[in-house]
């Protein structure tokens, strides 16, 4: 009881706006009531003018007259045309001769309908029309008034009488309806509440089934009370028109009630355990109700009960003036509404955005969130604009408008939605694929999302026409179905598939190209393969972008031969200007014909040593040993030395002292051989047997003994090291000796031919001889290794003998 105190106050506190603009509305609609009993005749109620029409040839015959009025000479010799079988038949003969011309001329009207208008002339229509409506409502408002008014001026005491008697009969069956309706809608609810206390309101079917019993039990009490209304119509109220007033009151009543009580079953004021919408809270459902209901009893009762009486008893316009009251009071309480849910509403839109979501959606949401209320506003301003222009087909022009706007807006905010979260979430696909083709992910998410960002800008944009034209603002279709409208759209839908295609062209040579270089699957491409599937795989690339790029530019209308004809001249300009560019092509043209190298390849070219990385038609790329990445023109390529083609060799230079004997040393380099050959890691690299050259050179301090062996193209290196580890190790294992430089010390000679003592150290002997000279050695000894330890490099020569 408390918290529907509380909402009666609510509603009652932020409803005076509407409150005011209902009390005018049912004022004005007293008036015309009021004017149109005054006018009307008892016991009946006929229409202006056609009581006078039917009186006239009642007075005529009275009178002695004929009762067949005088007709003008022209339609009375068609009557008579039209009376005589011969002359009718003759007069339709004739009709028919003259059809070709009135086809012909119907047909160039028709052509001339058909005709596509400019744009600037459908606009200018467009405009006029809208003006000429605009400058229309004055005029229906000002009738309106001048009709308010002349029957306010027109009553008199006589009219009051009239109308107490009209009221009476008319009040009777109201009384009784509505009486009659509330005592049973108190049964009804009774019975509503013991449903809403029911157990079974805890489950979804349960609460279902109650709501469609309880919403059952009401209908049964509505057409209980239409049946008893109708009964005492019938039965004891007044005849004629007043019988109809009678009717048409039941009917409006009906109708009203049952919008009610549909809108109730759904939102359930007054039993929120019946709502099967549980989100809506009770004060938004006794808010929402209590308007709807108010706004259907102002709609339905004027357009089926006040309207309808006003017409038939004043004029045409005395009855559109009382609809047009019950628009405006309608539009009135849609803006009220409007401005007291405008923080709600907004709240709920921005709650994407509030929440972290920074896709499309949220964006647009929150943007609509700032200016909803605004078209809303619009919205109701327009339909009683439109209606007071249009009076006639405003409802249904309004409705079906409204309708397929929502279902364009909702259609497309749906596309947008799913759009926007492929765009945000990106592609994914399997491992196996993946795995197959490591690339494809990333160029499908590098394409993929700007191809859903123009279909959703299309989608937005075919929104605004939808809408366009649903309010018939603007006929897209007859416009598109036009010359030029056809040929546009036409033109950008082949644009665009030709960019979809070319993208999808791309994407499946580029993912094929892939396939066919990753070493898991298929065959393993060669260096050969890998560097002409990267040419080809750069030409198709340049070529489809030409190639898309003059179709689009084709279908967009654009003349393409004077465009292709500046670009062979724009290319001889460039070739005879840039001839190093030209060189660079040629040049690289025809090393890939000689095939003199290949991407992975180890190659010196151009001053440069190293691995081949990328191979252009104009350069190519080259790491060093130190990592450094080198971009060799071809034009400064004069020789390519490639040390990967077909097999290499390590040739193996082994020094040994001059004491060893070089048979052994060659048995040992060839039983080092032989333990390679055997190790998994490089025996299957090695390709023949070991050759074993000989001495090559008698060097300074050592014998240089050669041998080589012959290896799959690129493991020369690894090999040549692996042989040498081995070469030490047996080397060792058999005592022979690597030389390293030496250092001899020469002292000179005197003339008497022998040579001067080494002054090192001397010292004086105190002791016996034979430790004196034991001395004398160990100091010189600590000299010579001094002097040794001092010298940091030796040359390889260390100087002639004495």
């Amino acid at each position: 009881m408390r918290q529907h105190s509380s909402l009666i106050v609510f509603i009652r506190s932020h409803t005076r706006l509407a409150t005011i603009a209902l009390v005018i509305s049912l004022a004005l609609a007293i008036v015309v009531l009021l004017g149109a009993a005054a006018r009307a005749q008892v016991p009946g109620l006929p229409l202006p003018g056609v009581a006078a029409q039917q009186e006239a040839p009642a007075d005529e015959a009275a009178a002695g007259e004929p009762t067949d009025a005088a007709l003008p000479p022209e339609l009375e010799a068609l009557r008579a045309v039209i009376a005589d079988d011969a002359a009718r038949a003759r007069l339709l003969e004739a009709l028919a001769a003259t059809a070709p011309a009135g086809d012909a001329v119907a047909a160039a009207a028709a052509a001339q309908e058909e005709a596509p208008l400019p744009f600037a002339t459908l606009i200018a229509e467009q405009t006029r029309a809208v003006a000429e409506q605009v400058a229309g409502i004055f005029a229906v408002t000002g009738r309106a008034l001048d009709t308010v008014s002349a029957l306010w001026r027109d009553v008199d005491g006589a009219d009051l009488e009239r109308l107490g008697r009209i009221v009476t009969g008319l009040g009777l069956v109201i009384a009784v309806t509505v009486g009659s309706y509330l005592a049973l809608r108190w049964f009804a609810s009774r019975l509503g509440d013991r449903f809403a206390r029911h157990r079974q309101t805890g489950n979804v079917i349960g609460r279902i089934v109650l709501s469609v019993a309880t919403f059952l039990v009401e209908a049964l009490a509505l057409a209980a009370a239409w049946a008893i209304g109708t009964f005492v119509a019938v039965n004891w109220g007044p005849t004629g028109m007043n019988a109809l007033n009678q009717q048409l009151f039941l009917n409006a009543f009906v109708l009203a009630e049952v919008i009610k009580l549909g809108v109730r079953a759904v939102l359930r004021p007054n039993r929120g355990s019946l709502r099967i919408v549980q989100a809506i809270s009770d004060t938004a459902a006794a808010y929402w109700y209590f308007w709807i209901g108010r706004t259907t009893s102002i709609v339905v009762y004027a357009f089926l009960f006040v309207a309808p009486i006003a017409s038939w008893s004043v004029s045409f316009a005395a009855g559109q003036a009382i609809r047009t009251l019950a628009v405006l009071a309608a539009c009135l309480v849609g803006v009220l509404v409007t401005l007291q849910n405008r923080d709600a509403v907004r709240r709920v839109m921005l709650r994407r955005a509030v929440g972290g979501r920074n896709d499309a959606t949220a964006r647009f949401m929150a943007a609509l969130a700032r200016v909803w209320h605004v078209l809303a506003i619009v919205y109701f301003v327009a339909l009683f604009f439109i209606w007071t222009t249009r009076p006639r087909e405003a409802l249904t022009y309004m409705l079906s408008a409204t309708v397929e706007s929502a279902i364009a807006v909702g259609v497309g905010v749906g596309i947008a939605m799913v759009l926007s979260r492929f765009m945000t979430g990106g592609m994914r696909l399997s491992p196996d694929v993946k795995q197959r083709l490591p690339l494809l992910e990333s160029r499908l998410n590098a394409f993929v999302p700007k191809i859903l960002h123009v279909i959703r800008l299309v989608v937005l944009v075919g929104i605004l026409v939808a809408v366009a034209q649903a309010w018939e603002l603007f006929d897209f279709l007859a416009w598109a179905s036009s010359g030029v409208g056809l040929a546009v759209t036409t033109s950008l839908i082949s644009a665009f598939l030709l960019v979809l295609f070319g993208i999808a062209l791309y994407i499946l040579v580029s993912s094929w190209i892939e396939y066919r270089l990753n070493p898991d699957y298929g065959t393993q491409p060669t260096a050969r393969e890998r560097t002409l599937l990267a040419l080809f795989r750069n030409a198709f690339t340049v070529t489809l972008v030409v190639v898309i790029a003059i179709m689009v530019l084709a279908e967009l209308g654009v003349n393409v031969g004077p465009l292709l004809a500046g670009a062979g001249v724009i290319g001889l300009a460039v070739g005879f200007g840039a001839q190093k560019l030209v060189q660079d092509v040629i040049t690289g043209v025809f090393i890939q014909l000689e095939n003199a190298m290949n991407e992975g390849d180890v190659v010196s070219a151009g001053g440069i040593s190293g691995v081949v990385e990328r191979l252009t038609i104009r350069s190519v790329s080259i790491r060093d040993l130190q990592g450094t990445y080198h971009v060799v023109p071809f034009s400064s390529v004069d020789s390519v030395s490639n040390m990967m083609r077909h097999f290499a060799y390590y040739v193996a230079d082994i020094g040994v002292a001059y004491r060893e004997n070089v048979a052994e040393v060659k048995q040992a380099m060839q039983d080092a051989f032989d333990l390679l050959t055997r190790s998994e890691d490089h025996g299957a690299n090695i390709l023949g047997p070991f050759e074993l050259m000989g001495v090559e050179a008698l060097a300074d301090s050592a014998v240089v003994v050669r041998g080589r062996i012959k290896t799959a193209p690129g493991k020369q290196w690894g090999t040549g090291r692996a042989y040498l580890e081995v070469v030490k190790q047996v080397f060792d294992e058999r005592g022979i000796e690597i030389p390293f430089p030496h250092l001899t010390l020469y002292a000179g000679e005197g003339k008497t031919g022998t040579a001067p003592p080494l002054h090192i150290l001397a010292e004086r002997a105190t002791t016996s001889a034979a430790p004196a000279a034991v001395h004398q050695v160990a100091t010189a000894d600590e000299a010579v290794e001094s002097i040794a330890g001092n010298v940091t490099s030796a040359p390889e020569e260390t100087g002639a003998k004495a």
